[in-house]
């Protein structure tokens, strides 16, 4: 008989790792299963139910005059043959609303285009410059950016006024501008505080100036930023009413305004009302979807030092 009894030995692991957790029971990964299904459930109702209207819109805009006045258009889902491009034809042939359209994009592109540029460069040194009343500035910035527009409503347009400029889409483009940098050199601010202080000490080691960082370093790890600011100022300023009432003449509507007027007689203008606010919104929505990558990686980004 031995006198040694047999003693299991215990399971070594390498220095510095932890044996693994214990595998989840029946229960829990059933759980789990549940709460991960009823969480993408609720996003897919929640996101149906926002495009609820959009739906509707576009399918009001397919349908004729009669057909719309007649029936609500959910009915399109048992009749079909209801859905016609005959409103789209007639919106191409209208040439105040592809007018109005056109003079969108040219108050829009030059606005967003602006903003991010002088945002750009003018975030830099906010962000990386030591100066004497930086702090001044940046609260100055901070309560621009909560100034209502309405307030510089009357005092904007009587300086245009007295520059000549009043009721062109130069004006309407300056007074987004105007409105758009503050927010738009906070947020680039912000990004560019989250870039490692090490790349720019490095590069201005190696003899770098300020303009040199700010092109080769700076604005290409910020272009989700750019992105991101690109797509909040662009439609901001395609769906604005308020400024277009105010500044642009009746020739340099954008299609807002063009579409406001034709409220004045909806029921017998659905026609034209529904395709030039289908296509209004389209756009924007557009826009968005091409940059969302970049959006979120704005979003997810970090933090500032």
């Amino acid at each position: 008989m031995s006198l040694f009894a047999a003693v299991e030995a215990p399971e070594l692991l390498p220095a510095g790792t932890e044996p693994p957790p214990p595998a989840p029971s029946r229960g829990v990964r059933a759980a789990r299963r549940f709460a991960r299904t009823a969480a993408q459930a609720a996003l897919f109702i929640v996101g149906l139910w926002w495009l609820v209207p959009t739906v509707g819109l576009a399918v009001v805009s397919l349908r004729g005059p009669a057909a719309n006045s007649g029936a609500g258009w959910w009915t399109v889902l048992t009749e079909p043959t209801q859905l016609t491009l005959r409103n789209y034809r007639g919106l191409v042939a209208d040439g105040r609303l592809t007018h109005a359209l056109w003079n969108t994009v040219l108050i829009s592109v030059p606005a967003t285009v602006l903003v991010v540029a002088i945002g750009a460069v003018a975030a830099y040194p906010l962000a990386w410059l030591a100066f004497r009343g930086r702090h001044a500035v940046m609260l100055t910035l901070a309560g621009f950016v909560a100034v209502p527009v309405q307030t510089a409503l009357i005092p904007d347009a009587r300086l245009f006024a007295a520059f000549g400029v009043a009721g062109t889409i130069p004006a309407v483009v300056a007074f987004h501008v105007a409105f758009g940098l503050p927010f738009a050199v906070l947020l680039l601010r912000n990004f560019y505080l989250a870039i490692p202080p090490d790349l720019i000490e490095a590069a201005r080691i190696d003899g770098g100036g300020e303009l040199t960082i700010l092109r080769r370093i700076v604005l290409p790890l910020a272009k989700p930023a750019l992105a991101s600011l690109a797509v909040f100022e662009f439609v901001w300023v395609w769906n604005d009413l308020i400024v277009a009432l105010v500044f642009a003449r009746p020739d340099n509507a954008p299609i807002t305004l063009a579409l406001q007027e034709q409220m004045r007689s909806f029921p017998s203008n659905v026609d034209v009302i529904a395709p030039g606010a289908f296509v209004s919104m389209a756009v924007p929505l557009l826009v968005f979807f091409v940059f969302q990558r970049s959006f979120t990686q704005s979003a997810l980004a970090g933090s500032p030092r």
